[in-house]
């Protein structure tokens, strides 16, 4: 019988995925195989020797200790486009909110809800909230993936015309089908001076940690709408308070919001809803399932954020799954196994510090006490199993 840990409350449609000789527990984390997350912080929680995998059910990963859980041979996986829709017509719902001013408008009728006149006095007062069409307006997106690319094809459904910053050529060749046939990809500059509207949807890194600030925002247009749904410190929130007191900036519209953007004028706030869909969080919590399973079962790595990609479908024979660090290297753990035992295949992969091998064989009871015994104890070996 398996194991897997909620840390949150997680789709049962999405748990259904998991075998009948699966265990899911809330209670305890103890012998568990797996944990599956989905806001929960994991920073300070110290994993039980048994865990081999912990699957967030959602794309971001920034509530996971990636390196930690790494050098002690944890992957961890995540499940990018699951959510993809729901956090899609979240974004394209801001645009239409600000486009229109529509918060203003509802807020001035709940603030004159007890005028017997409202029905009249609104045809004085709707002016100020009129605002523009979308239509023909352009439409900058950073990060043209899973998210970035089904907006980018529901903008142009809407009349807009969509420019795009996207650094990966292989992300851009994925999602090619997805995208207008007149978008344009444009450097980040380009793209700041042509846009009415600009949606973020980038993760949360060093490098892309407050990429909206003041430099940024003065290569935009005068009165741009930014849309964030992906992380609030991708804003420079005291710039942004600037920017909005300005009109450089119109609206701000986020779903992360925190104390200082919560309680700023102009901005347009959610609750943290992107992915809160009941179908977002079905799809995300079935991939995720899906992902303990086969990596529980046959060792493939699919959808990793702290080790390489690496899967050879359902295991012939005996299966060996080696995690390492890149410095002992694949093609040394598959000499060291062909020692013991006869390779039916084997593959390698490197992501940074760290690097997956799988290797199928047929071996003798008696002979696997050599892969143990060996290969199990090379210098960067993080964690070494063995699946029959």
């Amino acid at each position: 019988m398996k194991k897997v840990f909620c840390l949150n409350k997680i789709s049962p449609i999405g748990l259904k995925v998991l075998p009948k000789s699966y265990e899911v527990s809330t209670e305890s984390i103890d012998s568990a195989d797996a944990v599956m997350v989905r806001s929960a912080a994991m920073h300070e929680m110290k994993l039980p020797e048994s865990v081999l995998c912990v699957a967030r059910a959602g794309a971001g990963v920034n509530n996971i200790p990636l390196q930690d859980y790494a050098k002690v041979g944890v992957v961890v996986f995540n499940t990018p486009g699951a959510n993809a829709n729901a956090v899609k017509e979240l974004t394209i719902a801001g645009m239409l909110l600000c486009a229109r001013d529509l918060p203003g408008s509802m807020d001035w009728v709940k603030q004159n809800s007890g005028d017997a006149e409202i029905n009249k006095n609104m045809e004085k007062a709707k002016a100020a909230f009129a605002g523009t069409e979308i239509l023909g307006k352009t439409l900058g997106i950073i990060g043209c993936g899973a998210i970035g690319a089904l907006v980018s094809e529901s903008a142009a459904a809407l009349g807009m015309h969509v420019l795009g910053v996207e650094p990966s050529k292989a992300t851009i060749e994925r999602y090619k089908d997805k995208y207008p046939r007149d978008m344009e990809f444009v450097t980040a500059d380009e793209l700041y001076e042509r846009s009415d509207y600009i949606s973020v949807h980038v993760p949360l890194l060093d490098s892309t940690k407050e990429m909206i600030n003041s430099k940024t925002m003065a290569k935009m247009k005068n009165g741009v709408v930014i849309l964030n749904c992906s992380r609030d410190a991708l804003v420079n929130d005291d710039d942004m308070r600037e920017a909005l007191a300005s009109g450089k900036v119109r609206r701000y519209v986020t779903d992360f919001p925190n104390f200082k953007t919560a309680n700023m004028s102009g901005v347009v706030a959610f609750s943290h809803l992107g992915a809160s869909t009941e179908e977002a969080e079905d799809n995300c919590a079935a991939m995720a399932a899906s992902e303990i399973v086969d990596f529980v079962e046959n060792g493939n790595i699919v959808n990793s954020v702290n080790y390489p990609n690496l899967s050879l479908g359902k295991s012939e024979g005996v299966r060996v799954v080696a995690l390492h660090s890149s410095s002992l290297e694949g093609s040394k753990i598959i000499a060291d196994v062909a020692n013991c035992c006869k390779i039916i295949k084997s593959a390698t992969a490197v992501k940074g510090d760290f690097a997956a091998t799988i290797v199928d064989l047929t071996c003798k009871e008696d002979k696997q006490n050599c892969l143990k015994n060996t290969v199990a104890l090379l210098p960067g070996m993080l964690r070494f199993r063995v699946i029959k």
